[in-house]
């Protein structure tokens, strides 16, 4: 049996209508959810988060870690002339 496993569900994903722990009988038909999943996640989700997939054995983990903050231009548009 091979198993999806979302880490740590954050709202969007208690939201969504995804179901943590998705257990398969075939490895490759779990990957290919694994990856739609993190993929959908990294792309419709509030943007707060990043997912990461990782293989263990027969365990497919979808990680959650937040995303890191842009840095700021400070206002300035790069022409070079506010320097």
């Amino acid at each position: 049996m091979f198993t999806i496993n979302v880490e740590n569900e954050c709202g969007c994903f208690k939201r969504s209508d995804f179901t943590n722990n998705m257990q398969f009988d075939n490895k490759d038909d779990a990957l290919i959810e694994a990856i739609q999943m993190q993929n959908h996640m990294n792309e419709n989700f509030c943007q707060k988060h990043e997912f990461k997939l990782n293989e263990n054995g027969e365990n497919f983990n979808i990680g959650v870690s937040m995303k890191p903050r842009q840095a700021s231009s400070g206002g300035c548009c790069g022409g070079g002339h506010c320097s």
